[in-house]
């Protein structure tokens, strides 16, 4: 049975591990090498200071995360939230990031957030390191691509877009 609960400094090395494949070996995160165990920490405790950070748990195993971050850090921009969401590799198409994805909007409403955004790596023209995955998960969670930043991005020789997605809970 899937459970999904708020992560935990506990969590930390499964969630390094679940991330490090998406730095290693695509595009989708702009990240060269996986970030130490220091940076982890500090990450999921800075988070969890205002916005949710969840993990999917299965017979005790961590299966995916997702979490919420801020757009701009002024307070005019408080009732948005960027948001991430990786799955471990061997269980991706199980709808772990929908549930996820489904909990944290549910956690952002009760926080009075009514746009959330999600920026996804896009190829500049074929890229072996990037699927059509994202936008197909953010086109059927009811988010839209409402803007892009062109060519600012460049890993393993690929120059990449950033895509900005966008849904309005309310």
């Amino acid at each position: 049975m899937l459970e999904i609960r708020r992560a935990t400094l506990g969590d930390l090395d499964a969630i390094r591990a679940i991330y490090a494949p998406y730095v290693l070996n695509t595009a989708v995160s702009f990240e060269r090498e996986v970030p130490s165990r220091e940076e982890f920490a500090h990450r999921i405790h800075n988070t969890l200071k205002r916005f949710p950070y969840l993990v999917a748990v299965e017979d005790g195993a961590v299966l995916g995360y997702c979490y919420a971050g801020c757009v701009n850090e002024r307070p005019s921009a408080w009732p948005s939230a960027e948001l991430s969401v990786y799955v471990e590799w061997e269980h991706r198409g199980r709808g772990i990031g929908r549930m996820l994805y489904t909990e944290m909007e549910q956690q952002l409403r009760a926080q009075n957030v009514s746009n959330l955004y999600a920026l996804v790596a896009a190829p500049v023209g074929e890229n072996p390191y990037l699927s059509d995955d994202s936008p197909r998960f953010h086109t059927a969670m009811g988010y839209k691509e409402v803007g892009r930043l062109h060519a600012c991005g460049e890993k393993f020789g690929y120059w990449l877009d950033l895509v900005y997605w966008e849904k309005i809970l309310d």
